[in-house]
């Protein structure tokens, strides 16, 4: 069985990666630092305790391991932080980054596969985005990322890397067995907050922005479900083992959810309306955020079937009502 190396298995995504990972006949190493993750997330392969800042352990890790390829999803990611604290973000996820694929390298293992973000395009507003858009990032996480994807860029050029890189739109659900979810701390996604309302583990959603120019008022996003996700990961492995070089694939269903859609499905899923008040808006926040993810379909065979918003929520509470995670 293949080693796969997953930087950030721990986490939400990286855990559901891991658990498709083992499906798919490879063996997840998780590789995190625990300071968002959680230890009790990895059940799926073994878990190396470090910091992507920590060259010296990375080394350790690729000679015990002998990893085929990584999967790097260890990133920080809260954009508001990423403005007020620019230098935490450059130095942990760029030179993170660099410390990674360096070692990579330099222990023989070229095939990378890299979790980026729709933020790399910035504030392009009711537009359908696809991998050819241009890249304006406005915050400090954006900007890391799209850095990132250039250095891939670069180590390909030098070192003969290969690189698939996914352009995330809004991640949503958990796993339908509930081995592993959502939580985060502090929560800032949409769904888990309307759930902890819901649930009681909050006063109330607060609804940021109802003058929009939408159909209900509130801005729209692009939704896709965690499973469907971590499946395209798959397919992009399988794509640099096959020898079909470096791409870049969006990741989001064409289509959108606003905010109040997303509270109405809750409120059917669940039986139970949902607690919310009405807020300003947020700096920042764009009417419409919509993928075009024509190419991961046509290219990857990507379907994401489990995508729809009853299906997202469905899953996430059932998350909700058997486990978080506790450190």
């Amino acid at each position: 069985m293949s080693n796969v190396l997953v930087t950030g298995g721990a986490g939400y995504i990286g855990s559901h990666a891991c658990k498709a990972l083992k499906a798919a006949g490879f063996m997840p190493v998780t590789f995190d630092n625990l300071s968002t993750g959680w230890e009790q997330a990895v059940k799926f392969g073994p878990f190396e305790k470090g910091d992507l800042l920590d060259r010296g352990r990375l080394d350790e890790v690729f000679v015990e391991h002998e990893p085929v390829a990584v999967m790097h999803f260890a990133a920080l990611s809260q954009v508001g932080e990423s403005m007020s604290l620019p230098g935490k973000y450059w130095r942990n996820n760029v030179t993170g980054s660099q410390n990674l694929i360096e070692a990579s390298i330099a222990a023989g293992c070229k095939h990378f596969v890299f979790s980026s973000t729709c933020a790399t395009y910035g504030d392009q507003d009711n537009v359908v985005l696809d991998e050819e858009s241009p890249q304006f990032p406005i915050n400090a996480y954006g900007k890391s990322k799209r850095s990132i994807e250039d250095m891939l860029a670069d180590f390909e050029a030098s070192d003969g890397l290969q690189s698939v890189i996914f352009r995330y739109f809004n991640v949503a659900g958990a796993d339908p067995e509930a081995e592993v979810g959502e939580f985060h701390q502090p929560e800032t996604h949409l769904i888990p907050l309307i759930l902890d309302a819901v649930a009681g583990r909050r006063d109330a959603l607060i609804v940021h922005g109802t003058d929009y120019d939408t159909p209900d008022g509130t801005c729209i996003r692009d939704y896709v479900h965690v499973m469907d996700l971590v499946e395209a990961h798959i397919l992009g492995l399988q794509w640099l083992r096959d020898g079909k070089g470096s791409r870049v694939f969006n990741l989001g269903t064409g289509s959108g959810f606003s905010v109040r859609e997303v509270m109405d499905e809750a409120a059917k899923v669940t039986g139970r309306e949902v607690p919310h008040t009405e807020g300003p808006r947020r700096a920042g926040d764009c009417t419409r955020l919509v993928s075009g993810s024509v190419r991961a379909g046509t290219e990857l065979g990507w379907r994401p079937d489990r995508s729809t918003m009853a299906q997202m929520v469905e899953d996430a509470w059932r998350w909700h009502q058997v486990g978080a995670y506790e450190r």
